[in-house]
């Protein structure tokens, strides 16, 4: 069965026309003679939205009880049993009454586009799970119900249905949004000319969004590599060199003086892992672009240009951002740059070549080399040149004694197997003067005539030339080999090292331990990470916030080696000399610390963050069961003093009497739960000091039952006859149960008490207070969505027992059986005073 389609009418707020929109596409379908039922739709009132639902088939919503109030939904099973061609179903992102089939409206949705039925639906932009933080921001409002962006994304279509702001407070005012009396408010809050234009702006750009989707996937279905310019995007191309934040930025002014244009940064990494870039400079210019409001990207290719233009290409770039080249003239006639390459291949994509002071001038040198130790490093670069030193003469003096055994060849080959040797140690430049050394030293011994330059035959001169071309091409291969393994080594190094420390910060390693690693693996004696304090003077203070090693550095200028990771975070060490490559993965470090160091204070944060959150839903939580646990009695109290007013003189003394008997009753009632609400308030403050000791459980029922008054001695106890002490608070455990008892008896009708069990079970006694509710009758309270009765699921004596119970170790677990209602109280017993009756009983016939 093919699936059903999805069409979203997307609004910007509340009151711009979705729901009319809808059932004007369903009475246009019908009107084509298509199956068009209404499966939901909330006119709010409005006439013109009702009036537009004349005609259609309604699908009967279906009632469900919650809390004792009936809601109507959508209903599901008869939408999916009646069948339609198209069902129009409002307020996607709807959140259902606790139990229906499904939480959510857009599962219920779901359903029906599996079971083959098109949806035409509504849906405002702030219910959308990826802007809920932003729209709080302009709003100051949480949205409660929120869609997954993804389900929106998979409709086939989704049509904006726009108002400008004017129209929709004009709307408002008239009332033809909210009622009369929400008008007032709305305008001043939610509906502030401000809020509106940013949310249409919010709905704007994720609709652009999901029609760029739509694009870039026509284009790659059909094949269509040119970009389209449907947006101007534009892209600079990143080295990691020093010229990077001079190319961001001139990209981002590009992208500033172009409204509706984006920027996006690409670094280029070769496939063989070989970079060459600073991962510090690449950090900075990578947090540089995401600051300029732009995206940061990476790709791997052994061809920079082409790797480039490949993801100019997919991104539908209109503009690259190059930086002029460093290369040198000699270079450049060899070879192209990247910047010539890439207009070259670029097509109808715009290159801009920009200057900067890494530039090769005019004044540069034609031929740029490299540093002679760069790739093997300083020590293998002068072994290398000692050896020529050395070898060549040794070598020399050992073919002068062989000179009447070996020819020319033979010697030129031992020369040239000498020079490969010295490429592979040293590289390039020993290879190089190796084998120059090697043919002149050929040329003055062996050659005639000898112990002189010049060379008779024609051969010999060829040989010596073809050796001296043969040895500079096998000692450059050598050495290029050499440096590639070096380089292979040192990456290896630096990626086990990263890749180690990035281990352990997912792991949760503390800072500490990280440091250790760090300082083991550079071999150095000391390490920390120091912060700055810019608000202490003009004379910053430092902090240590973690160290390593012994005698760590408390100051950068204490320091010998320093790695900063930002103004205020810098790594200190202190030790050994670290070479240029060792000091670059000495900043990679430094630079995943400084991550480690903002994440873990950002953890705290947002731990502090919901310890607060929670204390203040607790706080709010008690103060609304207190209002409405307190609205009993002092109601009760104000009836009673009131009827004791409206008495005439002459009234009864037994009336007056009754009367002041319920309200004091009731005053003491309120009194209590106040006494209840100041307990938990210091108990969660932690300002309750509780002492637990092992606590006769007969004493503290004696003490419950006397504070129940003459209620208490109609609980029927069913205790066993020996009880082991168990350990809690007496004093916090007789005023949880006298809480239950005291609830309990509210609860039972006359001549139903309560029942108090207690049962001894191994290292724990179990207490349990049911009510005398042993039948289903008027009195039962209604289930709530818990199973339990509304009245006791959150009142203030059962939060006060639980958390009472919690406080001293032990459990408190509210049940229902049957309409009666029951809590189960387990505390740990003191098990060295008496065994469980069992245990006791089987001793006591085995002493006989």
């Amino acid at each position: 069965m093919a699936l059903g389609r999805l069409r979203i009418y997307l609004g910007a707020a509340p009151g711009v026309g979705k729901t009319y929109a809808m059932l004007a596409e369903g009475q246009r379908l019908r009107a084509q003679g298509t199956d068009v039922v209404v499966g939901f739709v909330e006119p709010h009132g409005r006439r013109p939205t009702a009036a537009m639902a004349e005609g259609m088939e309604t699908v009967p919503r279906h009632t469900l009880t919650y809390r004792g109030i009936g809601f109507t939904e959508m209903d599901l099973d008869a939408v999916l049993a009646r069948r339609p061609q198209v069902a129009l179903v409002d307020e996607l992102a709807h959140t259902n009454v606790p139990g229906s089939r499904n939480a959510k409206r857009w599962q219920d949705v779901e359903e029906l586009l599996e079971a083959g039925t098109d949806v035409v639906t509504t849906l405002n932009v702030q219910h959308l799970e990826s802007l809920n933080d932003v729209v709080e921001q302009i709003t100051g409002v949480r949205q409660r119900e929120t869609l997954p962006d993804e389900v929106a994304r998979r409709a086939e279509q989704i049509e904006l249905v726009d108002l400008p702001p004017e129209v929709v407070r004009r709307r408002l005012a008239h009332g033809d949004i909210y009622p009369p009396d929400r008008i007032e408010t709305a305008l001043t809050h939610y509906f502030r000319v401000g809020n509106l234009t940013a949310l249409r702006e919010l709905a704007l750009l994720w609709l652009a969004d999901r029609v760029e989707e739509g694009l870039q996937r026509y284009r790659a279905e059909h094949g269509i590599a040119a970009p389209w310019e449907t947006r101007e995007r534009i892209l600079v191309g990143l080295t990691g060199g020093p010229e990077g934040e001079t190319l961001i930025r001139r990209a981002a002014r590009i992208t500033a003086k172009t409204p509706g244009s984006e920027l996006l940064a690409v670094h280029v990494v070769p496939s063989d892992g070989l970079a060459d870039a600073d991962p510090a400079a690449l950090d900075d210019q990578r947090a540089l672009v995401e600051a300029l409001g732009g995206s940061y990207h990476q790709a791997t290719s052994e061809d920079v240009v082409e790797a480039l233009l490949q993801f100019a290409r997919s991104e539908n770039v209109t503009q690259i951002v190059l930086g002029a080249s460093r290369r040198g003239r000699m270079r450049s006639l060899l070879r192209a740059g990247v910047g010539k390459r890439t207009i070259d291949g670029s097509g109808p994509i715009d290159v801009h070549i920009v200057t900067h002071e890494e530039a090769a001038g005019a004044s540069a040198p034609l031929l740029r080399l490299p540093h002679p130790t760069r790739g093997t490093g300083p020590r293998r670069y002068w072994t290398a040149m000692a050896g020529t030193a050395l070898l060549l003469p040794a070598l020399t003096l050992l073919l002068t004694a062989l000179r009447g055994h070996l020819g020319l060849a033979s010697d030129l080959v031992l020369y040239l197997l000498l020079v490969v040797v010295i490429a592979l140690v040293g590289g390039l430049y020993p290879a190089l003067i190796a084998a120059v050394a090697a043919g002149l030293l050929a040329d003055y011994y062996f050659t005639s005539p000898l112990h002189s330059l010049n060379v008779e035959h024609i051969n010999d001169i060829l040989a010596l030339v073809v050796f001296i071309a043969t040895a500079a091409l096998v000692g450059t291969a050598a050495g290029t080999a050499a440096q590639r393994t070096y380089q292979a080594l040192r990456a290896t190094a630096e990626a086990r090292a990263l890749s180690r420390l990035a281990t352990a910060m997912m792991h949760g390693q503390s800072l500490p331990t990280l440091l250790e690693q760090v300082r083991e693996y550079f071999g150095l004696a000391a390490v920390s990470l120091l912060e700055r304090d810019r608000e202490h003077g003009s004379r910053p203070r430092w902090y240590v916030i973690a160290s390593a090693g012994e005698r760590p550095p408390e100051r950068p200028y204490e320091a010998d080696l320093e790695s900063r990771v930002n103004d205020d975070l810098t790594l200190a060490a202190r030790g050994r000399p670290l070479g240029a490559d060792d000091q670059r993965v000495l900043s990679a470090c430094a630079a995943q610390l400084g991550m480690a160091h903002a994440h873990g204070r950002l953890a705290q944060r947002a731990a502090e963050t919901d310890t607060v959150a929670a204390v203040e839903r607790t706080r709010t939580s008690l103060l609304l069961t207190a209002g409405r646990d307190l609205r009993t009695p002092l109601h009760s109290a104000e009836a009673a003093l009131a009827r004791l007013h409206d008495l005439h003189p002459g009234g009864s003394v037994e009336e007056q009497g009754r009367l002041l008997s319920t309200a004091r009753s009731a005053v003491h009632r309120a009194v209590q739960l106040v006494s209840d609400l100041d307990r938990l308030g210091r108990l969660h403050a932690g300002a309750l000091d509780l002492y637990l000791r092992p606590v006769d459980l007969d004493e503290v029922l004696a003490a419950v039952l006397d504070d129940l008054g003459p209620g208490g001695h109609t609980i029927l106890l069913e205790l066993p006859e020996r009880m082991p002490d168990i350990i809690a608070d007496a004093a916090a455990l007789t005023r949880a149960l006298t809480a239950l008892g005291a609830d309990a008896l509210r609860r039972s009708p006359k001549g139903r008490p309560p029942t108090l069990t207690a049962e001894v079970l191994p290292d724990r006694l179990r207490i349990r207070v049911t009510d005398g509710m042993d039948q289903a009758g008027p009195e039962a309270a209604v289930p709530s969505a818990s199973g339990l009765p509304d009245a006791l699921s959150d009142s203030l004596a059962l939060r006060l027992s639980r958390d009472l119970t919690e406080a001293m170790g032990g459990t408190l677990e509210p049940t229902t059986e049957g309409p009666a209602f029951c809590v189960t109280l387990d505390f740990p017993t003191s098990a060295h005073r008496f065994p469980p009756p069992e245990v006791g009983e089987a001793a006591d016939r085995a002493a006989e």
